[in-house]
């Protein structure tokens, strides 16, 4: 079956209770994904609960429980059709669900929007998902700044530039360029410039949001590049069997296709043979880099995959990593991070202990130049190169070989310590 459109993935973050799920839900609804009917239900449900205005932000949130009960394999993601994309929308509610979908799913992005509350401006967190996103290699970002309809906000433009003013220093810290980054004014509950134009900002000159889908770049996808796919989840389907489902993160994944999964259980990985590939319920002869897939393999029963493992093509496996040299930023570490530390690595959809054995080299982050050799110790902000040993089986690959699989974020008592990416290995015997 030809591709109608190409796929983009586009997550949506921010600070909980900025109205991502909101605007998630007023865009899905305005677009016709979700009918007048299923509103109309939502709102009453809303009343009940005593949560008015919540009933868009109930779109993601039903989605949400069917996804915890595991009932199918693409409920955790809503799909949109665009003038020019297939848009598949990754809603990460909250802030402790953001991190764990952001990361484990860190590359799942190919754009984002950061939903930021006009009234509540720039929070703590917003420069923690700005790194992340950046570590992450989200490139393209917008700026999405909602609840404009607030009274204290009135609409009024001056309110909107101070929130854009805040955020642009942000950005220019994380080394994004503000001028080049769209800001949209809106309402995910009026419904204000989410698919709409607005009658009450005649001042905006700027895209809806549904316009800025279309404005972000085309996906690059790297097919060239060696077969990989991630597991997220392992279910079991009757009829069917083990079912892996994840994101191809880069390659072409065909029918009949010899695999390799790896770590597996033993560290040494297991083979076997493509045998279905089905995305968004439809069966498919092949598969590409940026496809959400749930697939079966022969050969490959419960017992022998899980989530963090990844699905190589045969004849080019993921190396399985005794250490590795990556280059790190610390975002939130409570004190300072040094030699010994063995906090949580979060690669692609592996999380595995890792000790930090060397500081190699304290690094300018703007210029890339080394400032200090061997520093003691690295403290909030700082950049470094360092040498880790993982306390387990991890597969991992450089920053140059393949850099969809070589990111990963470090997290320590439920906090992003430090987000970086692998430049060199020394593979497990």
């Amino acid at each position: 079956m030809a591709r109608a459109k190409p796929n983009m993935n586009i997550v949506f973050v921010g600070h909980v209770d900025a109205g991502k799920s909101t605007c998630v839900g007023r865009l899905l609804f305005d677009t016709g994904a979700v009918s007048e009917q299923e509103m109309k239900k939502l709102k009453e449900e809303a009343v009940k609960y005593g949560k008015v205005g919540f009933e868009f932000a109930y779109i993601m949130d039903k989605i949400k429980e069917e996804r915890e009960r595991g009932v199918t394999i693409d409920l955790a993601y809503r799909k949109i059709i665009t003038q020019k994309f297939e848009i598949t929308i990754i809603d990460a509610p909250g802030h402790r669900d953001f991190v764990k979908n952001m990361i484990t799913g860190a590359s799942q992005a190919d754009s984002a929007f950061l939903v930021i509350a006009a009234p509540a401006g720039v929070q703590p967190q917003t420069t923690e998902h700005l790194w992340l996103l950046r570590t992450m290699g989200v490139k393209n970002i917008a700026i999405v700044i909602n609840k404009m309809d607030e009274e204290e906000i009135g609409y009024k433009e001056d309110k909107f530039n101070k929130v854009k003013e805040d955020v642009s220093k942000l950005l220019k810290q994380v080394g994004i360029d503000p001028v080049k980054t769209p800001f949209i004014a809106c309402s995910g509950l009026k419904g204000d410039n989410i698919v709409k134009k607005s009658e009450h900002m005649a001042w905006y000159k700027g895209p809806t949001l549904i316009e800025q889908f279309d404005l972000f770049p085309a996906p690059d996808l790297p097919t060239n590049l060696p077969m990989r796919m991630p597991v997220q989840d392992v279910y079991e389907i009757t009829g069917i069997g083990t079912v892996p489902v994840g994101k191809i993160e880069t390659g072409v994944m065909k029918q009949n296709m010899k695999v390799k999964i790896l770590p597996g259980r033993t560290g040494e990985g297991i083979e076997g043979e493509i045998k279905t590939i089905e995305m968004h319920h439809e069966t498919l002869k092949e598969a590409y880099a940026g496809d959400n897939v749930g697939i079966n393999i022969r050969g490959v029963g419960k017992k022998d995959i899980a989530r963090g493992d990844v699905i190589c093509d045969a004849s080019a496996p993921i190396p399985i990593v005794k250490e590795f040299i990556a280059q790190i930023a610390v975002i939130n570490h409570p004190t300072v991070l040094a030699k010994g530390y063995t906090p949580v690595f979060h690669i692609h959809t592996a999380q595995v202990p890792c000790k930090f054995t060397e500081l190699i080299a304290q690094i300018d982050p703007r210029s890339g130049q080394v400032i200090k050799e061997h520093p003691d110790f690295l403290k909030n902000g700082d950049v470094a190169k360092v040498k880790i040993r993982p306390q387990g089986n991890l597969a991992l690959e450089t920053q140059k070989d393949n850099p969809y699989m070589g990111r990963f974020a470090v997290r320590d008592a439920g906090q992003t310590v430090a987000a970086g990416m692998c430049l060199e290995i020394t593979e497990k015997k």
